[in-house]
């Protein structure tokens, strides 16, 4: 596989659209280029998934996405046997078909995986770039356009789902927060085609509901809710109606909270 050591977008691609809030895209090319993996940190929603889905289709590259879950193992990963028309088949989990062809392989919310997923990972996370397949007897060499990026909200850990320091520190990592405020006003314009006149009081209650986090509440106001309550007013919606169904009901169950998180949108939004 050619290795582009350029970052400039292809024409013909459809490159999702996102706004760079520091230096991430050029690490992630340097990252790319120099075969090491990559470690994204970051609240829910502040557009990790974005970000790497940008840089896929800029450096020309097909992107497997795995959604971590609690029930997700290695062999989820890997691969296992199954049985095809009477006969065992071996068939490949989506790590191992990006080390057999390159590209890019992106775990969001590592930490959700169970504990040997962390195993596997390991030596293809070190000079070593391999993939060792027991139940085959295989063991891959990761090509030079292959690239594990994976994910994590650290302020969502607790101790029974946390990282471990032996496996951060086998990745370069880049930590991401929510835009400034003028940023995310327009990001949020451009993705909901509401004006950003408008869409200023939402990114302002927001940023008040983001203080409110390990308080009142587990997580702050995601950009990507911030889209979805913009969509919904662009499309007829009340404005308050839009923030109870889109920025309020997601952030908690309880009814006390979401009464309280009632009063502040009331004092913002008209």
């Amino acid at each position: 596989m050619t290795i582009h050591t350029t970052a400039t977008p292809r024409p013909e691609m459809n490159i999702p659209a996102y706004v760079p809030q520091g230096n991430e895209c050029r690490l992630f090319e340097t990252a790319w280029v120099r075969q090491l993996p990559l470690l994204l940190k970051g609240p829910t929603g502040c557009g990790k998934t974005r970000f790497v889905s940008h840089m896929a289709a800029r450096l020309g590259l097909p992107l497997a996405t795995v959604s971590c879950h609690d029930d997700l193992a290695a062999a989820d990963l890997t691969g296992r046997f199954l049985l095809k028309g009477g006969d065992t088949v071996w068939v490949d989990g989506p790590l191992t078909k990006s080390v057999r062809g390159g590209g890019i392989c992106y775990l969001d919310e590592i930490v959700e995986a169970r504990k040997d997923v962390a195993v596997v990972l390991h030596p293809l996370t070190d000079d070593r770039r391999i993939l060792p397949l027991e139940r085959t007897g295989e063991t891959l060499e990761a090509p030079p356009g292959f690239m594990l990026v994976v994910s994590y909200n650290p302020g969502y850990q607790n101790i029974l789902k946390a990282l471990k320091p032996s496996t951060k520190q086998r990745f370069v990592a880049i930590e991401f927060g929510f835009l400034p405020r003028e940023q995310e006003i327009a990001v949020v314009s451009t993705e909901s085609g509401l004006d950003e006149a408008r869409v200023a009081p939402l990114v302002d209650l927001a940023w008040k509901f983001r203080a409110l986090k390990g308080q009142d509440l587990e997580e702050g106001v995601s950009t990507r809710l911030l889209v979805y309550c913009a969509c919904l007013i662009d499309s007829g919606m009340p404005p308050r109606e839009a923030v109870l169904a889109a920025m309020i009901e997601p952030l908690s169950d309880e009814a006390d909270v979401r009464a309280a998180l009632g009063e502040v949108a009331r004092a913002v939004i008209a």
